[in-house]
């Protein structure tokens, strides 16, 4: 399936990454669903500021849309490099699996230049350096990248945020 990937994390208690991956005919009415769930003056959503309500209409509109969530579960893992090097590679060589073509990952300036040397090898170690395209992008700029962190909160979160997104996730790999 030729698709996209939209990647978050949460670094509570460890690091874990949520990987959102949509078929290309999926992608414009998918963020067309994500900015209508926007509230006035508001330019994205961040699901850790949501009050819980809102977080369940935003849960009740992901299970509405065709895709597929993958967990990158690395909180055992102490060092934080490691733990997202250990994540971006698992994750690049299951891109590769599905055939993906491009992968966006929520831009943190103070991480785009060791992910995008640790993106280098991997999509060459996977050989896809000719099919996967990655890029980081402000979640403002895109707004599919809040599902991937409504995701990520709601699995460490956990109790009943985690049953809610249960029937979402395809598969949780614990590194």
């Amino acid at each position: 399936m030729p698709a996209h990937a939209f990647v978050d994390e949460t670094k509570i208690r460890g690091l874990l990454v949520a990987v959102a991956v949509l078929e290309p005919r999926a992608l414009a009415p998918a963020r067309t669903a994500m900015r209508s769930l926007l509230l006035p003056r508001q330019s994205r959503l961040h699901f850790a500021k949501e009050r819980d309500a809102r977080k369940g209409q935003i849960l009740t509109a992901l299970e509405a849309l065709p895709l597929r969530i993958n967990i990158y579960d690395a909180r055992a893992v102490g060092d934080q490099r490691t733990a997202r090097k250990l994540c971006l590679e698992h994750l690049v060589g299951d891109l590769a699996e599905l055939h993906a073509h491009r992968l966006v990952i929520e831009q943190d300036d103070s991480l785009v230049r060791s992910d995008q040397e640790v993106l280098f090898h991997a999509v060459r170690s996977h050989g896809v350096e000719s099919e996967l395209v990655y890029e980081h992008m402000s979640p403002r700029m895109e707004p599919l990248l809040w599902i991937p962190d409504a995701i990520a909160w709601s699995w460490v979160k956990g109790g009943e945020w985690r049953d809610r997104i249960a029937p979402l996730i395809a598969d949780v790999e614990t590194l």
